[in-house]
């Protein structure tokens, strides 16, 4: 039996109003114009025999009835129009027309050129006149009925008429422009014409309907968020397998994590997979100037979904618009707030959202109003994380297919020398790599493009064209020369994989450091590790040239080491000062980060902080210190190699370690750089006297004993402080 189903109700939106409104002018105008070529056609055109015929019978007698009323010279238009007046017998005979009717006739004659020059003078001896007027006036005279001399109309126009796009196409356009504002601002303000504007001026949903082909395979990594997802996507295929059951599929699902980790590229899979309706929209796209427009947007987008359910909506970077309300200085904002509020009414409301699976990606999800996060809106909040070692492998496998790799290539090495990388940035190195082996016309991707891929994209390009003075490369090589003797022989440490004094970004130097092991948790005595590592440069420096000169190559070494040092006694409770959670990171997001960092201690405790965060700092430079002055020559080996190579890898590194001296190519290198140099100038580059090493006097140990001491530091070994390795 079939149902009667209500006719579907036409809408009248705002794009008609534009349509009619647009038409209406269009054909006034175009009337107006069309009237006023018909009215020019229509004119009377007479030649110059006939105007002289006129002029010299109207000018014969001014007593009679037969004269000129009207005449009109027409300077712009180069036309005389003339009216005559007189009895229908007088105007027959002088037209040489029997039928005409009337006791008026009127004509125009065209006056140009030449013509126009000679006119007022054949005027003159047509009517015998002593000058132009004087004939004119005799054309005009007549008497009136009582007998006195009257005259008819003279006028001659010396401005142009107005064009036909002055007289009505520009005023059309005004009408038309301050037509639209108003129609904008009345359909602004009161919701338009019916439901059909959606948006602001369309009567459709402004969240785009997406068509892709992307699948899960296409996605390295993320096994777990797959699985999550794969279970919403068999939902959506055979939703009775979980109604038998008695569950119910989640309503919402936010994908949240740093950025580049893939939230966006899982929900395309998600469309590609489920073979259902997509809805993608930006949560910016709801945010509008005028209150109310958001939630109208909001209404329409759930509105379509519900049209072709089962379908996807997928919001992406949340936060835009699901801040928490009513905070930031002053209070929250009204048109964000009310679009908020509907999408919390369109997803846990009063009608049910049956079939329409909501998805939504952020950044943020700390600032998200806790209305949006609770079951019945989004029930899961997935965590998008950086890929482990094993993932960032298989991505950058994935991001390999279809180039030509060199088969030397070990992606799990590259995937050891890149931590922390998220799966945008290893897409870019391989990207990196292959416009490299372009730039340097090889068909081939060669380790050594993906590792200054990797450069690039850690630190920037190579300043290869910079000008460095030969004494300060020679301090940047001790300097990156000692973070790689300490990594070497500190147990726990950041192991150097690669060293370069090529400046890059800002850096006049680039180490690269990695742990030894990838680890979520840390203990005391590997952060004390690490930022000794971090310290190590700067304490070559401090060695090799004194306290007083040290450069500032090390700024980044010290807000690193500064940093850890920091949590290490105020959120993970390792220092002397106890298991104390001293700051909270409680910030209110709209007043930025760290403004309002909750500091719950007295000004007491806060110097013990600054005493212990001093402490941990001095102790892992004194470290520093004592594991550079024990391998002095090594620092020196590895700074040579450096100023030779000026890059140097974790291969070269401990080949030195082990052997004590230079790889054969790079000390073959330092031979042939004899006949470059004079002896003792290769003698001071090198720092030897008669091809051995002179290790200088420790030009740093005094200042540092003295500086221990100040600090009451205890000069003895800590129990927490990191081994040396043998």
């Amino acid at each position: 039996m079939n149902e009667n189903k209500p006719n579907k109700t036409r809408k009248f939106g705002l794009k008609w109003v534009f349509i009619i409104f647009i038409s209406a002018v269009v054909l006034v105008v175009s009337a107006l114009i069309i009237n006023r070529i018909i009215r020019e056609n229509l004119v009377n055109y007479q030649g110059i025999d006939f105007l002289e015929k006129i002029v010299k019978e109207t000018s014969k007698n001014t007593s009679d009835n037969l004269y000129i009323s009207r005449w009109v010279e027409n300077y712009y238009a180069d036309t005389w129009t003339i009216r005559i007046n007189g009895s229908e017998a007088q105007l027959k005979v002088l037209l040489n027309n029997e039928f005409f009717k009337g006791t008026k006739y009127t004509f125009t004659t065209i006056v140009s050129g030449i013509t126009a020059r000679e006119m007022p003078n054949a005027v003159k001896e047509w009517a015998v006149g002593t000058s132009f007027i004087d004939a004119v006036n005799k054309c005009l005279a007549y008497k009136d009925g009582s007998g006195l001399l009257q005259k008819g109309i003279y006028s001659a126009t010396r401005q142009a008429g107005p064009s036909v796009f002055n007289q009505y196409i520009m005023p059309a356009i005004w009408v038309l422009f301050f037509g639209i504002i108003i129609i904008t601002t009345i359909a602004s303000f009161f919701g338009g014409f019916g439901r059909g504007i959606a948006g602001s001026y369309n009567s459709k949903s402004v969240a785009q309907r997406v068509f892709t082909n992307k699948k899960f395979s296409d996605i390295a990594g993320n096994e777990e968020v797959k699985e999550e997802v794969m279970e919403l996507v068999d939902y959506l295929k055979n939703p009775k397998k979980y109604s038998a059951a008695g569950a119910r599929i989640p309503k919402g699902i936010l994908l949240g994590g740093p950025p580049g980790t893939g939230k966006t590229l899982i929900a395309k899979a998600t469309a590609g997979e489920a073979n259902v309706p997509f809805f993608f929209i930006s949560a910016s796209n709801f945010v509008e100037m005028f209150v109310g427009l958001g939630a109208k947007r909001v209404r329409d987008m759930f509105e379509d979904a519900r049209k072709n359910a089962p379908a996807i909506i997928f919001i992406d970077e949340l936060d835009a618009v699901g801040r928490s309300r009513g905070a930031g200085i002053g209070g929250g904002n009204d048109e964000r707030e009310q679009t908020l509020n509907q999408l919390l009414v369109e997803m846990d409301g009063i009608q049910e959202n049956s079939g329409i699976l909501i998805m939504a990606a952020t950044n943020r999800t700390d600032v998200l109003d806790p209305a949006l996060l609770r079951p019945g809106r989004f029930d899961r909040t997935i965590t998008v994380a950086l890929p482990d070692i094993k993932e960032r492998e298989a991505i950058l496998k994935l991001h390999a297919r279809g180039k030509r790799i060199d088969n030397s290539v070990n992606f799990a090495h590259v995937a050891r020398r890149t931590p922390g990388f998220s799966g945008a940035q290893l897409e870019n190195v391989i990207n990196e790599a292959a416009l490299l082996s372009v730039r340097e016309k090889n068909e081939i991707i060669s380790i050594a493009h993906i590792d200054e891929a990797i450069d690039r994209v850690m630190a920037g390009p190579a300043k290869k064209s910079r000008t460095i003075s030969q004494k300060e490369n020679i301090a940047v090589a001790y300097h990156e020369a000692g973070h790689a003797v300490v990594g070497l022989k500190i147990k726990g440490g950041n192991k150097v994989q690669k060293i370069t004094i090529i400046p890059r970004g800002k850096a006049g130097g680039y180490n690269l450091m990695m742990p030894e092991e990838e680890k979520y948790n840390h203990s005391k005595t590997e952060l004390i590790a690490i930022i000794t590592s971090f310290m190590g440069g700067r304490v070559a420096e401090a060695i090799i040239y004194g306290k007083d000169n040290v450069s500032t190559g090390a700024s980044d070494d010290i807000a690193k080491a500064t940093s850890i040092a920091r949590k290490m006694v105020t959120e993970w409770g390792l220092s002397d000062l106890g298991p104390i959670k001293y700051e909270e990171d409680s910030s209110n997001p709209f007043l930025g980060r760290d403004y309002m960092k909750n500091a719950s201690f007295s000004n007491k405790v806060g110097q013990e902080i600054d005493d212990e965060i001093r402490k941990i700092i001095l102790t892992a430079e004194k470290n520093a210190h004592k594991i550079i002055s024990e391998n002095r020559e090594l620092l020196e080996l590895i700074k040579d190699a450096l100023i030779i190579n000026e890059t140097i890898v974790a291969e070269e590194i401990e080949y030195i370690e082990k052997n004590m001296k230079l790889p054969p190519a790079i000390n073959k290198t330092k031979e042939s750089l004899h006949s470059e140099y004079s002896q003792s100038d290769f003698d001071t580059l090198f720092n030897e006297v008669s091809g051995k090493k002179n290790i200088e006097e420790d030009k740093y140990k005094t200042d540092l004993d003295n500086e221990l001491e100040k600090h009451n530091i205890n000069k003895k070994e800590d129990k927490n402080s990191p081994k040396e390795e043998n």
